[in-house]
């Protein structure tokens, strides 16, 4: 009987991992196969390549070939002489290697022989309320229900049937070095080795790419286990190979896993140098029976799904939709993009929570032992995209993770601010890792396009901002978030040039992974000021200052405070506003130049506009028409991340057309191989797999966690002090609601509209003091106030054309 939640059914199981359906809890993550073999491939969200002194490590070798403030020097020098060359050869110097990798855990079977599916039902059904996967089967003959969920760090398979079953098979295996395996009593072990280094697929002169420590080397031990435990009303037999279950009508199987790195993680003095490898299989079973209800544990089922933001553009969303036929070949458009945007709220909740790592580019789920691009943490869009919709769609828990990762990168990153650009503060550039990899990346060959970039952690404490912004906790903020927005601030400080007229620009600056034609055609990353660096920087230090004004200057840090503050407002007169090229563009760079690639993935000029807010049409109409000839110059497609931004954009600039007409593309079924990896220059555009994982190829869940920002952004905004409602509603989508949508200040607001006109909007004050709120309706501007801890109706006004 299908449940008043929504639910995505698919027709078969899966042949191949585009095909399984994700389960995660942040911490622990499986793609689920189902049918017959029910293969489950499981994620641990601690499982990297690499050390704790990894990072530590590169940087001194860095600084041993001679990079430094001294050779930064050197490299402005060039810079102003015109010598770009010189210049990139000596900036290929402060690469370090790499960042780490993040790798598969184990692969589950949990085989039930003569398995078909039950007649006249789907094969897999996906709750994406109640976050489980269900199967309905047959086994000669006999009912078969099993239901899977991941919670409390262990996955959780439930099998119950109308008679006994005859046989069922559990065995586990791994990817990574086995060390030893254990059984008996119904239980199942692995322990395991984890690499110490990790390399990317595009560094294939690394040999070995994977490598492992070796006992009595003296390296760290990057120790794992996986537990695994069965509870039935059968009888249980187990041998090398796994577990035999026999003449069962009820099973529980519970699986999980800890490491070292879980230790380091935690960041619980120095327990992870000496942590015992007993107890760490004891964390693991302890997970175990938990989750099967034998040990009592206040946090048993692990953090609990908040209730987010609930979409139904067009007014369905409860029920069972087909994958297949009623979302990747679909023709309800307001039904797809609820969808879009709920099952990118769904993988939020499952890939990140509190107290694990961030989500990276695979989220939680990868199954390969040389992911792409190391399914690492890119930070020049990626990892910030994967928290846009974090905020408004009310996932606080989900957020904090960043919080996490970017205090460990900005650990890592003070000494390379110092011992590398001679600089206060701390630093990032492209690439991280679960280890705070803060360091330049590229082996002394990466391209400065991408490798030489000094804005990574800039970019991090925009989406800090934006998770104060939304929840109102100056608690949160004067206590973790306002320490990593100064550290960058203060590098900023120190980074910035100022030239004899008075006038801000940056030496080096490079737009992420992009370059211009010089006077002889040749492509250049270097030798401009970047506009999206200029913008970030300006954004940061508005909001430092706002910081500064929020907390209140007093304590111990009064005096630092209060020169940092006056430090700033000298340094925001600097920086010039970004310049509309002759063709009307907003330019890219600080001097009007031909670009190498027109239609190029990144929009890195445009990050004013989206998602940072200093340009408006309101506030800078000259500026967003530029914008806008900018995003019609670059063009649709290509790849889920670019798709999701495009319409970000559009929306911020009032355009739904044009952001539906995007959403449109970025929804279409991806039909080629998805196990290739594609051309990133534009040139073939990606489109969901059949799990609706977005993929350019290959796949990255940056494009899936993205819309249901941009989606979001079409039915309310909230920069500028100010409440939008429905500021960009596309025609396709006349009749819809949205229940929880969370504008900054901490207001919760519910919307529902038909005809294309707003029919009721209920805003929700959870703090214990009445607020005030602006409000915009088509061209109609009010106040609304909201009680404490009540609601409020607004009094819609009709649209004024």
């Amino acid at each position: 009987m299908t449940k008043n939640t929504l639910q995505l059914a698919w027709s078969t199981p899966a042949a191949h991992w585009e095909e399984a359906v994700p389960l995660g809890d942040g911490r622990l993550g499986a793609m689920v196969f189902g049918g017959a073999a029910g293969r489950y491939q499981v994620n641990d969200a601690t499982i990297w390549s690499g050390t704790p002194e990894t990072a530590a490590e590169e940087l001194r070798r860095v600084l041993a070939g001679g990079a430094g403030p001294d050779r930064l020097r050197e490299v402005r020098a060039a810079l102003a002489a015109g010598d770009l060359d010189d210049a990139e050869r000596l900036l290929l110097t402060f690469e370090g290697r790499y960042s780490q990798e993040f790798l598969p855990l184990a692969d589950l079977f949990v085989e039930l022989p003569g398995a078909v599916q039950a007649p006249g039902e789907p094969a897999r059904v996906l709750d994406l309320d109640d976050a489980y996967l269900e199967e309905l089967l047959e086994v000669g003959g006999i009912a078969v229900r099993r239901v899977s969920r991941v919670a409390g760090h262990a996955l959780v398979i439930r099998i119950e049937t109308d008679e006994p079953l005859p046989e069922l098979r559990i065995r586990m295996t791994t990817p990574l070095r086995e060390l030893a395996r254990r059984g008996g009593g119904g239980e199942l072990a692995l322990d395991l080795a984890v690499p110490v280094d990790g390399a990317p697929l595009h560094e294939s002169s690394v040999v070995p790419a994977l490598r492992y420590a070796e006992p009595g080397d003296g390296t760290y031990d990057g120790f794992a286990t996986t537990a695994l435990a069965v509870r039935s009303d059968g009888t249980a037999e187990s041998d090398d190979s796994g577990l035999t279950i026999r003449h069962a009508r009820r099973l529980s199987i519970a699986l999980s896993s800890s490491s070292r790195a879980e230790s380091w993680w935690a960041g619980v003095d120095d327990e992870w140098r000496s942590v015992s490898h007993e107890t760490i299989r004891n964390r693991a079973r302890e997970r175990v029976l938990v989750a099967l209800g034998e040990n009592a544990s206040p946090t048993a089922q692990g953090a609990a799904r908040r209730q987010a933001a609930r979409f139904a553009i067009g007014g369905r969303r409860a029920g069972r939709w087909d994958v297949q036929n009623d979302v990747l070949d679909g023709t309800d458009d307001g039904l797809r993009a609820t969808i879009a945007a709920e099952y990118g709220r769904y993988l939020l909740e499952s890939c990140s929570r509190s107290g694990g790592p961030a989500a990276n580019l695979q989220g939680i789920w990868n199954g390969e032992l040389r992911p792409a691009w190391s399914s690492n943490y890119t930070i020049n869009i990626n990892t910030e995209m994967n928290y846009w919709a974090a905020g408004p769609l009310g996932l606080t828990d989900a957020a904090e993770p960043l919080i996490s990762l970017v205090e460990r990168i900005a650990e890592t990153g003070r000494d390379v601010a110092r011992e590398l650009y001679g600089a206060r503060g701390w630093v990032a550039h492209h690439n991280s890792d679960l280890w705070g990899w803060s360091l330049p990346v590229g082996m002394g060959h990466g391209a400065p396009s991408w490798a030489i970039w000094m804005m990574g952690g800039v970019w991090l404490c925009h989406s800090l901002w934006d998770n104060y912004e939304f929840t109102a906790d100056v608690a949160l903020l004067r206590e973790r978030i306002w320490p990593l927005l100064r550290g960058a601030t203060e590098f900023c400080l120190d980074w910035l040039q100022v030239d004899g007229d008075g006038v801000a620009y940056l030496a080096p600056s490079t737009s992420p992974e992009n370059q211009y034609r010089d006077a002889d055609g040749r492509p250049r990353a270097l030798g401009l000021t970047a506009t999206m660096d200029l913008e970030l920087i300006r954004a940061l230090f508005a909001r430092a200052i706002a910081a500064i004004d929020t907390i209140g200057v007093g304590g111990a840090d009064a005096d630092t405070d209060a020169d940092l503050r006056r430090e700033i407002v000298a340094a925001l007169r600097t920086i010039p506003e970004p310049r509309v090229g002759s063709d009307g563009r907003l330019l890219e760079w600080s001097a009007e130049v031909a670009e190498h690639e027109p239609a190029h993935r990144h929009l890195s000029a445009l990050v004013g506009v989206y998602p940072l807010d200093l340009i408006t049409p309101e506030s800078a109409p000259a500026l967003a028409a530029g914008a806008r000839r900018f995003l019609d110059a670059r063009g649709p497609g290509a790849m889920g991340w670019s798709w999701a931004w495009k319409i970000a954009l559009r929306a911020r600039l009032g355009d739904g057309e044009t952001a539906h007409e995007l959403l449109r593309e970025a929804l279409a079924p991806y039909r080629g191989d998805a196990r290739r990896h594609g051309p990133v220059d534009g040139s073939e555009w990606g489109g969901l797999l059949p799990n609706l994982f977005s993929t350019h190829p290959p796949f990255q869940l940056d494009g899936n966690l993205g819309f249901p920002a941009a989606i979001a952004e079409l039915l309310l905004q909230s920069h500028g002090g100010r409440v939008h409602l429905l500021p960009a509603l596309p025609e396709a989508w006349p009749t819809g609601s949205v229940d929880g949508l969370h504008a900054r200040g901490g207001v919760v607001v519910d919307l529902s509209w038909s005809e294309g006109v707003l029919r009721e909007a209920v805003l929700h004050n959870p703090g214990t003091a009445e607020i005030r709120v602006p409000v915009r309706y088509g061209a109609s501007d009010f106040v609304v106030l909201v009680p404490a801890e009540g609601t409020a109706v607004v009094a819609v006004p009709e649209p004024v054309s």
